[in-house]
């Protein structure tokens, strides 16, 4: 059976109590988990730990926190205190981002991700057990550290976001889980094969980890505004977030749109990026419209066999409003 998150806008809000709220409204509306992405706004952890003071339930996690402006080991120290104040309901989701995010804002080389998050995963989950460091890779070389409190109980899970089939199958392989956006359902079947055969790697147990797939939503009344949103939303991350989302939809069949998406973005013709971006592929890529309509789209992904977790995002242009509308719209005693 799947579940249902809320993954917690990535636009900015007036306010760290507007995060806070969404948190409070998922958990009475009966979501499981509420996830918060960084970016360049505020800092994922001090509101993660305001939503951890103001809920009960509902589990928490970064979806995601890169794996470079951070050590690793502070980032084992942060996922260790946000698993005490939120008393034991944290999960830490981490990715690599992208060149433009890495070397444009934080100044370090990108380098080989891939690797790097293979590291992040194994060095975070020796530290969450309690053990002293001794760890001999390619980017860390690091002895001694060990945490001076008890390790959390339970471990908080560690997971691991991706897109293309390498990363998918580092995730599964050495990952408690994989995060996964922009993906059509064909698509989605295919890195879940990815991420299976990662498991089976590593000799671990797939019934202990979790597939995340999160959905940009849009359920209102006015179903073509709901649209609107959405496609502006999509096309905003295949136009301006770097190469990853466009190789990715290029990846799975929209190889000619993705390009044209990103040309008209970086030419400073979003309209035209937002015609390339048709109903058919909104579809494929989304829930939006009415609530009726969210609803059989949301379904549509969450029948996905492999898929545990549907976690329903918004678009950045969408109002608080609009937000806790498709809250309510496609929350679980709803579907």
């Amino acid at each position: 059976m799947t579940d249902y998150h809320v993954h917690l806008p990535v636009a900015a809000q007036d306010s760290v109590q507007d995060f806070v709220d969404m948190a409070v409204r998922a958990e009475e509306l009966g979501y499981d988990f509420v996830w918060l992405p960084e970016t360049w706004g505020r800092d994922a952890v001090t509101v993660m730990t305001s939503i951890a003071h103001a809920t009960e339930e509902i589990g928490i996690g970064s979806s995601i926190m890169n794996v470079y402006s951070r050590s690793p080991a502070l980032l084992a120290q942060t996922a260790a205190t946000l698993q005490e104040v939120s008393d034991g309901r944290f999960r830490l989701g981490i990715g690599p981002s992208g060149p433009a995010v890495i070397e444009g804002w934080h100044g370090i080389d990108f380098g080989n991700p891939l690797r790097r998050t293979r590291e992040y995963v194994d060095i975070v989950k020796m530290v969450l057990e309690g053990k002293e460091l001794d760890y001999d890779g390619e980017y860390f070389n690091l002895s001694g550290f060990r945490l001076r409190c008890d390790p959390p109980e339970p471990r908080p899970k560690v997971d691991a976001a991706g897109m293309g089939p390498k990363a998918v199958e580092l995730a599964g392989r050495f990952a408690d889980g994989w995060h996964a956006i922009l993906f059509t359902p064909e698509a989605m079947r295919d890195r879940l094969e990815d991420f299976d055969r990662g498991v089976e790697m590593g000799d671990g147990d797939r019934s202990e980890q979790d597939v995340t797939l999160s959905l940009t939503c849009a359920a209102l009344d006015d179903g073509e505004r709901a649209r609107h949103l959405t496609k502006q939303h999509s096309a905003f991350y295949v136009g301006a977030m770097g190469t990853y989302y466009r190789d990715s939809l290029a990846r799975q069949g929209y190889e000619d749109e993705a390009h044209d998406i990103a040309a008209n973005w970086m030419n400073g013709d979003r309209e035209a990026a937002l015609d390339v971006f048709t109903d058919e592929m909104l579809d494929d890529f989304t829930a939006a419209g009415t609530p009726e309509r969210a609803r059989e789209e949301l379904a549509k992904f969450a029948a996905i066999d492999g898929v545990d977790n549907i976690s329903v995002g918004f678009p950045r242009a969408a109002s608080r409003e609009e937000i806790h509308e498709t809250l309510d719209a496609l929350a679980p005693d709803q579907r």
